[in-house]
């Protein structure tokens, strides 16, 4: 009984010397447990939650879907670094429009250039290659990405099946 009567007081007296909470300083640095260590932070080597997920928060996409909307699918995708984009006529042809002033950490602009030099990698037809590319046979019925000036590109398909 006494020792229930001693950590009741200790209880007491901690809640009653403890401080308020104190408004969040900006700045700063994260420290957290990561449950592995992946081989690099490229996105498009990597294959795994472990390399994927800490990257997921510094990269952009053309679109990507939603977050608000339990199930993804054509109907909860939405703009990213697109503002806009839509078939041709027949089907065979992607346009994204591109979302202007966006700049990359060093201040250079981000450009159509730029999306064709990812699909290029991404495709294996970029001189510089990838070490590993576990997406590649994801793009096997992508013709080509082409830029149509600074702010668009066009994505032929082979076959959309």
């Amino acid at each position: 009984m006494a020792f229930e009567r001693i950590l009741a007081v200790a209880a007491v007296a901690a809640l009653l010397t403890t401080t308020p909470a104190q408004a969040q300083k900006s700045g700063g640095v994260l420290k957290l447990y990561f449950f592995d260590s992946p081989a690099t932070v490229s996105i498009h080597e990597e294959s795994t939650i472990a390399g994927q997920g800490p990257m997921m928060g510094v990269f952009n996409n053309l679109v990507m879907y939603d977050q608000s909307v339990p199930q993804s699918g054509l109907k909860s995708v939405v703009p990213d670094l697109a503002t806009e984009w839509a078939w041709d006529e027949a089907g065979t042809a992607l346009s994204f429009k591109l979302r202007q002033g966006v700049k990359w950490h060093d201040g250079k602009p981000f450009t159509a250039r730029d999306v064709v030099c990812t699909f290029d990698l991404l495709q294996g037809k970029a001189a510089d290659g990838l070490r590993v590319n576990p997406r590649k046979a994801w793009y096997h019925n992508l013709d080509s990405v082409t830029a149509d000036g600074d702010k668009a590109i066009s994505a032929p398909w082979l076959d959309r099946n």
